[in-house]
């Protein structure tokens, strides 16, 4: 297993070594100790699983502290583009942001730490997108992003993504409110 940081050093790629053979593959999606080793010392409480059709867009969300939320995402069947946006207002980066493609294909996996905004648009139909949370889900809690915010300017590749109503009204970034 390889831990990348991004261009954003919080953000980190996962690449898992992936043994293949004529009757499938098998990889290690989670490692503590390779973790510990890369100065990333998780816990994770919480396993979530979605799937959606080409076009689908879910995100920009967050959780705002105590309930935030740290993420390790992968892809198990499809693809997605998957955006990490950097809303720490100390950060040095904050509002930039940072994407990778994942794909079941790649296995690779996104490090997103508490403090991010998080989205991702499916690329293939029937995209089955799995991931762990350091924090359980706390509804009032949420926070999001519009997903084409002109400050932020994502380059999603898409126009008219499917998005859910709650996404389609989330807030702007230059007006975003966070505990972070």
């Amino acid at each position: 297993m390889e831990i990348i940081p991004t261009e954003i050093p919080d953000v980190c790629i996962v690449k898992p070594i992936v043994f293949a053979d004529d009757r499938g593959y098998f990889f290690e999606s989670y490692n503590h100790q390779k973790f510990l080793e890369a100065s990333l010392d998780l816990h994770f409480v919480q396993d979530n699983e979605s799937r959606s059709m080409k076009g689908v867009l879910r995100g920009l969300h967050f959780q705002q502290a105590p309930s935030a939320q740290g993420k390790l995402v992968r892809v198990v069947r499809g693809a997605v583009l998957d955006v990490a946006v950097d809303i720490r207002k100390k950060s040095p980066t904050y509002g930039k942001w940072v994407s990778i493609v994942l794909t079941g294909e790649n296995k690779y996996m996104y490090w997103i730490p508490e403090g991010f905004a998080h989205g991702f648009l499916t690329l293939e139909d029937d995209t089955v997108f799995s991931y762990k949370c350091t924090n359980l889900y706390n509804k009032s809690a949420e926070g999001s992003i519009r997903w084409n915010d002109p400050d932020l300017n994502i380059n999603w590749g898409i126009k008219n993504p499917t998005l859910s109503e709650k996404d389609k009204i989330a807030p702007l970034f230059k007006d975003l409110i966070t505990s972070f």
